[in-house]
């Protein structure tokens, strides 16, 4: 799911494109993207851009009479910039959004479909979409310490609670979690006061370094390959790979649709922490370091 970093470089790269443009008309290939009925989408037609927002991970369009076009991307939901009026693609396509500078296209890979559409008039509506997280760049650390421990959750959790903070996901939250060399089960109200201020510090330039980062890599082009794995980060989508940091192998919790990485010697003192299924099925066998569990994989495969 594209994330703080990534939104901000897409709203960077449709700044450059689509602000003062008249949004000519909007293609919608799927029943299932628009989520409102009022106001009706052809309110927007021929209505000019004014502004772009990020609201959490979040896409705000705001066009003249006080309309907002709001996208949320989801997991697969991704944009791309091409020619004026360029046809949807049959599989993924979502939608096509006309400007007389050239056409938004919004795809979604796989077969569910997630990401959605909201129409909404006036700030207050658009106020209803934003689940009301800390915006981390606009925060110091006393803030951003009261909102992490108002509720005793896991690290984990905390960053990536969208009512707690703005733009946090799966991906920058592993990596937020390495930098600060913490636990991503580690409880909130449990922290001391040294390791909230090496966390805020850490989210702030983890952050700042992958804007950055995008930033350079997009250059005056339009974002197309966003994606939550990439090469550069430390441990995220890095199971079994050498930390960078101290060599160890990267572990990992799975659950659901998610997975969270982590370093066992750089976060965990070198304790392996249960993984969901593994450890209900093994519960007692369950393996207590990294070395235990190889030997285990190992002893399976012979």
């Amino acid at each position: 799911m594209p994330e703080l970093p990534d939104i901000t470089i897409y709203l960077e790269a449709l700044k450059d494109r689509i602000l003062h443009q008249p949004l000519r008309q909007i293609r919608i290939s799927s029943p299932f993207l628009l989520r409102t009925v009022i106001p009706p989408i052809s309110a927007a037609y021929g209505q000019r851009v004014l502004e772009l927002r990020r609201i959490g991970k979040r896409i705000a369009i705001g066009l003249e009479s006080e309309l907002w076009l709001v996208l949320h991307l989801m997991v697969a939901g991704r944009l791309h910039w091409r020619e004026p009026v360029a046809k949807l693609a049959r599989k993924f396509g979502l939608a096509a959004f006309d400007f007389p500078s050239g056409t938004l296209l919004l795809t979604e890979a796989g077969s569910k479909r997630r990401a959605s559409l909201h129409i909404v008039q006036g700030e207050q509506a658009l106020s209803l979409l934003d689940p009301g997280g800390q915006d981390v760049f606009e925060t110091d650390l006393k803030a951003f310490s009261s909102v992490l421990t108002s509720r005793n959750h896991t690290l984990k959790r905390a960053l990536t609670d969208p009512t707690l903070f703005s733009g946090m996901g799966n991906s920058y939250s592993d990596e937020i979690l390495h930098r600060a060399h913490l636990s991503p089960i580690a409880l909130t109200q449990k922290l001391d006061a040294e390791q909230i201020k090496r966390l805020y510090e850490s989210v702030q330039c983890v952050l700042r370094e992958w804007v950055v980062r995008l930033r350079e890599e997009a250059g005056a082009s339009f974002p197309e390959h966003v994606t939550a794995f990439r090469p550069e980060m430390a441990v995220h989508g890095r199971f079994g790979q050498p930390c960078p940091v101290c060599g160890s192998k990267v572990q990992r919790i799975r659950y659901a649709e998610n997975e969270t990485n982590y370093c066992p010697t750089c976060q965990t003192g070198g304790k392996l922490l249960a993984d969901r299924s593994l450890s209900q099925l093994l519960k007692k066998d369950w393996p207590k370091t990294p070395e235990a569990l190889d030997e285990m994989r190992a002893v399976r495969r012979c």
